[in-house]
């Protein structure tokens, strides 16, 4: 849902990204420095610090590929780079909720898993040939998430942050499920036609 954005984001920062003469790769690795930054603050208490630090680097995330595309400096190599970053990132605030005590350690690590897994799922679907964006909770909702649970639970009270943990645990779950369903019907279609 929120990667139909992405393409409107990406129209919007096209002009900045012309203009900015750095390599993308320097933007991906400010991105999940801006998030290990995120995750600090979520362990000293400042919620909306590491909500506004997680929309910065999900910011970033979008501007590499269109500083990329703009510059034509597009690589195999970036777009792993990228992809490897995010992973980390998405890990390394999870630790910075777990260790500020917005949710359990149980829940911090099915938050992990969770996310890990959605990423994987569709790695694996895309390296076979099967497109796999499909689902409810891919990384931009996912990160949506967090930063309204971070506002509301300034607010609000600390425990929203882990029912924001909660929610993205089973959305991710959802979307996992939603992605195996996909690829099997995906793969049942392309036999049915073989055949």
């Amino acid at each position: 849902m929120f990667e139909r954005i992405r393409p409107i984001l990406e129209k919007f920062l096209s002009p900045i990204a012309k203009k900015i003469d750095i390599d993308p790769n320097l933007v991906t690795i400010s991105s999940l420095i801006i998030a290990a930054l995120a995750a600090v603050s979520f362990t000293l208490n400042e919620l909306i610090l590491g909500g506004v630090l997680i929309f910065l680097s999900g910011l970033l995330d979008v501007l590499d590929g269109a500083v990329a595309r703009s510059q034509n400096k597009t690589t195999k190599f970036g777009a792993f780079l990228d992809s490897t970053t995010d992973r980390f990132s998405d890990t390394l605030i999870i630790i910075g909720l777990i260790a500020g005590g917005y949710t359990t350690w149980i829940i911090g690590v099915l938050a992990i898993h969770s996310s890990l897994t959605v990423s994987y799922v569709r790695a694996s679907a895309e390296s076979k040939g099967i497109p796999c964006t499909v689902g409810i909770g891919e990384r931009a909702s996912r990160l949506l998430i967090l930063i309204v649970g971070a506002f509301v639970a300034a607010y609000l009270g600390r425990m929203y942050m882990g029912i924001a943990i909660l929610i993205l645990v089973i959305i991710a779950y959802i979307t996992v499920i939603q992605r195996i369903i996909h690829v099997w019907n995906w793969t049942n279609r392309t036999k049915t036609y073989e055949d």
